[in-house]
């Protein structure tokens, strides 16, 4: 399988495109640190890749993707747990809804900042050390259509959107050299709980869903799919890729 003997982390892994994706990592062989602020989520995510996959393949963990000693926790948690990291997907974000820029707060705009991008910094603060003493491995960051073509009303997500794409390019450079590949995932409106949470006067669903050529909305398994590519060795020339799931969105 493509993923067999790997160990990965996935933070925000309790629902929706982190679940379907920590899903199908063990499938495909991987062992999952499954992380989530949410408790009763995670260990959801573990005891449905327990009922359907093979028991002793996932872990939960509950952490706060925004606070460093979290992060940091999660991390050794996961070594401990089964050996090694070897991918590490930053996944976890918050959605903004749709409001006009004078009308976010900077504590909105500070929050999402703090969960949607700083937390990717904090996983690969902490990760790339035990990445570069193993001499390999895989960062992949969740970020968004959004930062590459934004929407009405968006500001802060775009925003945060935008510095994930960056910070996935940097860190591909920089990291190459410890035989570290790093790339973004791009998916558009995705069909899980958390897409009405953008919607405002300016935007809805129904309107999110028109916009994309190929006449629907992502699905969670889209997403996870892309990542399983990512994360395998068949993707062993690929960095600093930002890989658009998004039905023609971004054309």
């Amino acid at each position: 399988m493509m993923l067999d003997n790997k160990t990965a982390v996935i933070t925000g892994a309790g629902s929706g495109m982190g679940r379907a994706t920590a899903r199908l990592f063990a499938e495909r062989g991987a062992r999952v640190a499954v992380v989530d602020l949410d408790d009763d989520a995670a260990i959801e995510t573990v005891s449905n890749i327990e009922d359907t996959v093979s028991e002793n393949t996932a872990v939960a963990i509950t952490a706060d993707v925004s606070d460093p000693a979290d992060v940091e926790s999660f991390i050794e948690q996961t070594i401990e747990e089964f050996g090694s990291i070897d991918i590490l997907h930053n996944n976890a974000g918050i959605p903004q809804e749709s409001t006009p820029i004078e009308d976010v707060t900077e504590q909105t705009w500070d929050r999402i900042q703090d969960v949607n991008l700083k937390s990717a910094f904090l996983g690969a603060k902490y990760a790339v050390p035990h990445m570069r003493e193993q001499g390999e491995g895989v960062i992949l960051n969740t970020a968004s259509t959004a930062g590459i073509r934004p929407r009405t009303g968006l500001s802060a997500y775009a925003a945060s959107k935008g510095g994930m794409i960056t910070l996935t390019k940097q860190l591909a450079h920089e990291l190459a050299e410890d035989g570290i590949r790093v790339n973004a995932i791009c998916p558009v409106a995705t069909d899980t709980d958390m897409l009405p949470e953008f919607a405002g006067n300016n935007l809805s669903v129904d309107s999110m869903a028109k916009t994309i050529p190929l006449g629907r909305l992502a699905k969670p398994e889209d997403t996870a799919s892309a990542a399983a590519f990512l994360a395998s060795d068949e993707a062993s020339m690929v960095t600093g890729t930002v890989l658009e799931v998004d039905g023609g969105r971004d054309i």
